[in-house]
């Protein structure tokens, strides 16, 4: 299911008040921007693999997402991933089987298009995102992807983005979420840049 191009391109608010927390990282992963490193491609595989087994059916798709799925673009040292399933509020579908695959379940968070957030530090650093079909985040995050692959200039920005980010967090301090917030306005120029590519807006 393709959800509507306006749902596309509406930005979100991090709204940590609704975040409903089911527990927290053992440990806080590096922030540190890395060069690119070509094995992330197979270990993302291998973690497919591992969630496929897992859910069987129940997994719709299962995307590589993030800086570590672009081809010689430097990142943190995390692995990304979209998890779609049939229904990302039928927690007894997928949780326990995920919990037993090795992926704590850290947050959910229901005014973000039901969003789940699993982690795992086996056999690295892995940020796992469930949603259900219509959710338009998997869209736009497929679509930030693609903008990146196509346009140098784009991925030059998001780079100098990224590494101002790490800085700031090296010298202030901050977790993921702060990262992830002093990067937001260069993700949401590089989509609008995609937006007007793909026709969606003028």
């Amino acid at each position: 299911m393709t959800p509507p191009i306006a749902e596309i391109l509406k930005d979100s608010e991090y709204k940590p008040e609704l975040v409903q927390r089911i527990a927290f990282r053992t440990s806080q992963p590096n922030l540190e921007v890395v060069p690119y490193d070509p094995t992330w491609p197979s270990v993302f595989t291998s973690i497919k693999t591992r969630i496929l087994t897992a859910l069987g059916s129940t997994a719709l798709a299962v995307h590589h997402t993030g800086s570590t799925s672009i081809p010689n673009l430097p990142a943190k040292n995390i692995i990304d991933i979209d998890l779609v399933v049939k229904d990302s509020t039928d927690e007894d579908a997928y949780v326990s089987r995920l919990e037993a695959a090795g992926f704590k379940f850290l947050l959910r968070e229901p005014h973000w298009h039901q969003h789940r957030f699993f982690y795992t530090y086996e056999p690295c650093a892995v940020n796992l995102h469930v949603w259900s079909p219509e959710s338009p985040e998997v869209v736009r995050h497929q679509i930030f992807r693609q903008q990146l692959l196509d346009c140098p200039e784009d991925m030059a920005m998001y780079l100098r983005a990224k590494e101002l980010a790490a800085s700031q967090i090296k010298e202030n301090g901050g977790l993921m979420q702060d990262y992830n917030l002093l990067k937001e306005d260069t993700i949401r120029q590089i989509l609008r840049n995609a937006f007007k590519d793909l026709g969606y807006i003028t």
